[in-house]
């Protein structure tokens, strides 16, 4: 493959990272132009805020306000290059990778490409099933649950079932949310839209395999999100392992079923596999083993930040919890020890700051997991806004979104109830 051209050369280090979510934007940002030539590469050409997609895909949000184009905030710093391409190997012998535009000369790699949904090998599940890791996904589910109350409105008893039900698999946070959402959307929005349907038949289920929701907070937190969501009428069953799903019928390991034309997976990631590692470079879920500053086992120039990275110690022996704020410290850290590579200085490991984890079930319902201990309720859902509007790339999208929030609020309405769909080239 020949190398990519308009990208100058230069005395610099150049600094190759591969993907462009919270950890490899946050290490772009930190690495001066006076130290280091950077050359990013992502498939898509904007950073998404990956916890606000579940308000996209239920109509709160539209998908412009939770991502930013990154040309715009690179576009004054001009020791950085951008690249919209799909990374396909490392060449350690050759210093470079390939792309689906070239190959990338590095002086130091660094791994930013993050996780995707976990099927554990359930081929229909991942057939039929909804993930949710991009914006493209969130349109999609949209566009999916709009799509099947329309087609309800023409459909046989039994048909109407299987369209209007939601089954939401795994308990985290993406699921606690999700859930809350869609209730509140067969509360307040969908009986004004679809006013020949009726919602007391619809229901929303949230299957979870494990004893409780939310299994990285406390246990506090985790039965305040399940007794706000059934009050909310969902069927929250913990313990229930979904076998199989042919895109009508959830079956169930207890052997009963539901009936849904919509099943939503939050149950799992993985990381995404990098060709060109050695195959002992591999640790738990897929993560890439890596040390206390974030070097990839076996190698020298070549790093690992944010999901796809496992980092093992006493106080995390199953590496650090897969969610925003490590992975923006780990782009931080990095940053600093790549500047003391470059002086030869020793390097500063990496010590994860524990600042607490929030998740939201709804209006005036949340929960949160602090330092100083665990709350919930209305405050819990304050700080949850707060914490997540001040975290969104962009002055203006943080107005959108306050605005948006706020006209939700006051008006019990969602604005963005859209289908849209992309069109596709006609043969000729």
């Amino acid at each position: 493959m020949t190398s990519i051209a308009r990208i100058p050369d230069t005395s610099k280090k150049r600094v190759v990272i591969v993907g462009v979510g919270f950890a490899g934007l946050r290490l772009a940002r930190s690495l001066s132009s006076r130290n280091f030539q950077v050359i990013l590469i992502d498939k898509n050409n904007y950073h998404q805020f990956q916890p606000l997609l579940y308000q996209v895909a239920t109509s709160g949000l539209e998908p412009a306000a939770i991502a930013f184009p990154l040309r715009k905030i690179f576009q004054n710093k001009k020791h950085i290059h951008f690249r919209v391409a799909k990374f396909l190997a490392v060449d350690q012998d050759m210093n470079c990778i390939l792309t689906s535009i070239g190959s990338i000369q590095y002086d130091y790699l660094v791994l930013a490409t993050g996780v995707k949904p976990n099927y554990f090998g359930n081929r229909n599940i991942e057939k039929y099933a909804l993930s949710m890791k991009a914006v493209s996904d969130a349109i999609y589910i949209r566009n999916s649950i709009l799509e099947n109350f329309e087609k309800a409105l023409s459909a046989d008893t039994e048909e109407e079932i299987a369209l209007m039900n939601i089954v939401i698999v795994g308990g985290g946070p993406t699921g606690v949310e999700l859930a809350g959402a869609i209730a509140e959307m067969r509360k307040f929005i969908l009986p004004k839209d679809y006013p020949e349907l009726d919602f007391n038949k619809m229901e929303i289920y949230l299957m979870e395999g494990a004893n409780r929701l939310l299994g990285d907070m406390s246990l506090k937190a985790s039965e305040r999100s399940k007794l706000f969501l059934e009050n909310m009428g969902v069927k929250v069953r913990l313990k229930t392992i979904v076998k199989e799903y042919d895109g009508n019928i959830v079956l169930l390991d207890d052997g009963t079923s539901v009936r849904s034309e919509i099943l939503l997976w939050a149950a799992g990631i993985k990381a995404c596999e990098v060709k060109g590692l050695a195959s002992d470079t591999y640790g738990k879920g897929g993560r890439i083993v890596v040390d206390e500053i974030n070097k990839v086992q076996g190698t020298t120039n070549i790093f690992a930040i944010g999901d796809i990275a496992i980092m093992i110690s006493e106080k995390y022996p199953a590496g650090h919890p897969q969610v925003a704020q490590p992975a923006i410290q780990q782009g931080l850290q990095l940053s600093k020890n790549l500047k003391r590579l470059q002086r030869s200085r020793p390097l500063i490991p990496f010590r994860y700051a524990e600042k607490g984890s929030l998740a939201t079930v709804g209006r005036n319902r949340a929960v949160a997991d602090l330092p100083f201990g665990s709350f919930s309720g209305f405050w819990a859902w304050i700080l949850w806004l707060f914490v997540h509007l001040m975290s969104l790339v962009g002055k203006k999208n943080r107005l959108f979104v306050f605005i948006n929030w706020s006209l939700s609020y006051f008006t019990y309405d969602q604005s963005f109830r859209l289908m849209i769909k992309p069109k596709t080239r006609e043969s000729p």
